[in-house]
């Protein structure tokens, strides 16, 4: 297929360096004479050899005469010349303009970390155009627009966290754009029971944890992504709708069962509880929350049930306190449920993350 891509010299010739190169090559010529035949002063061929004169129509036909090269070939060479010329300086000006917007950019914009996981491609120009699709934007006032606009959208500022409003913009918006390249079966609400109970296998199992959840939650219609994390941008996970499917994004940011569990299913009810019937929510979860309002506390609350269930939990509060490592395992494999996760319940509920136990919380 043939490619209407014009390729720009990186300089432009002037047709006097083929004077030059004619002049080296006959002997007994040289510019004083060949000035003399031509019926001009010397510093006036000179000056065409050096390109600061253009060859005309009446100095192409001179040229024609003495060296034999056709008036045409000078004046399509001349011809050439203004045009790559032209073309330069359009270049020029073009990459000026993208080094401009360039500058903008890293102000809004943390370019090592999309440079180090290969977004980018260190050329300005194709730079460019891979942060406008990631931030889907068609202008960089856009971009600066978008950030004033979404900087808060998504959670809420916490005193006791230190955030970098524009990683946590990268973060949501590489989530998503990675999310739109990402294919699965189709959604639908009234299977989501049914994927619950499959993962909380996958979880008590914990064997290839995060591989085996990406999978089952493709085959359920939801997308999942790993986004590496960025320096002060503290997220557990995102949940928002791509396209015709939810999606998940998480960090994992602690390699810990009960920690991803938990994040999932706190993400699959913002998808089952919030997003259901609003589209353009979007809920990003940070790692240390204060205040939480009604969708945080009834996506906690949905995450604990499908986890440990009401009669699950209420048991072992009846029945089976004061815990230990022994009897936290035994319940564990009752009723197939990590231990981790089981533990984690405990902690969260007795407010004390510092007991000592030997159970393993590594996710596998």
């Amino acid at each position: 297929m043939a490619t209407n891509k014009t390729l720009i010299p990186a300089q432009a010739t002037h047709p006097g360096v083929l004077i030059k190169d004619e002049l080296e090559a006959t002997p007994n010529l040289n510019q004083r004479i060949l000035a003399k035949e031509l019926d001009v002063k010397p510093s006036f061929l000179n000056e065409i050899i050096k390109g600061k004169r253009p060859v005309t129509a009446d100095i192409a036909i001179l040229l024609e005469k003495t060296l034999g090269i056709s008036a045409d070939y000078w004046m399509k060479f001349q011809s050439q010349y203004e045009i790559d010329k032209a073309r330069l300086k359009e270049k020029n000006i073009k990459k000026l303009k993208n080094i401009e917007l360039w500058n903008i950019i890293k102000e809004y914009v943390p370019v090592l970390y999309f440079k180090k996981h290969n977004y980018l491609q260190n050329d300005i120009e194709s730079d460019i155009k891979a942060i406008k699709n990631i931030y889907v934007i068609t202008t960089i006032d856009e971009l600066v627009s978008s950030f004033s606009k979404e900087k808060f959208a998504y959670y809420r500022k916490s005193d006791k966290l230190k955030i970098d409003n524009k990683n946590m913009f990268a973060w949501s918006a590489l989530a998503q754009y990675e999310a739109k390249n990402q294919k699965t079966n189709t959604f639908n609400f009234d299977n989501i029971n049914q994927l619950c109970v499959n993962l909380n296998s996958i979880f008590y199992e914990n064997s290839r944890t995060p591989e085996r959840v990406k999978s089952i939650l493709n085959q359920f219609g939801i997308k999942m992504l790993l986004i590496n994390k960025l320096e002060k941008a503290p997220i557990d996970g995102f949940s928002f709708w791509s396209g015709k499917n939810p999606a998940i994004a998480l960090t994992l940011r602690y390699n810990r069962i009960d920690n991803f569990a938990f994040t999932i299913m706190h993400e699959i009810g913002h998808i089952d509880l919030h997003l259901r019937n609003d589209r353009e929510r979007k809920f990003m979860d940070l790692t240390k929350k204060q205040n939480l309002d009604q969708f945080e506390n009834e996506a906690d609350n949905y995450a604990q049930e499908k986890l440990i269930p009401k009669r699950i939990w209420q048991d072992i509060l009846n029945n089976y306190l004061p815990l230990n490592d022994d009897k936290i395992i035994a319940l564990a494999n009752k009723h197939k449920i990590n231990p981790a996760i089981l533990l984690g319940r405990i902690c969260y509920e007795m407010d004390y993350y510092a007991i000592k136990t030997k159970i393993n919380k590594k996710m596998k």
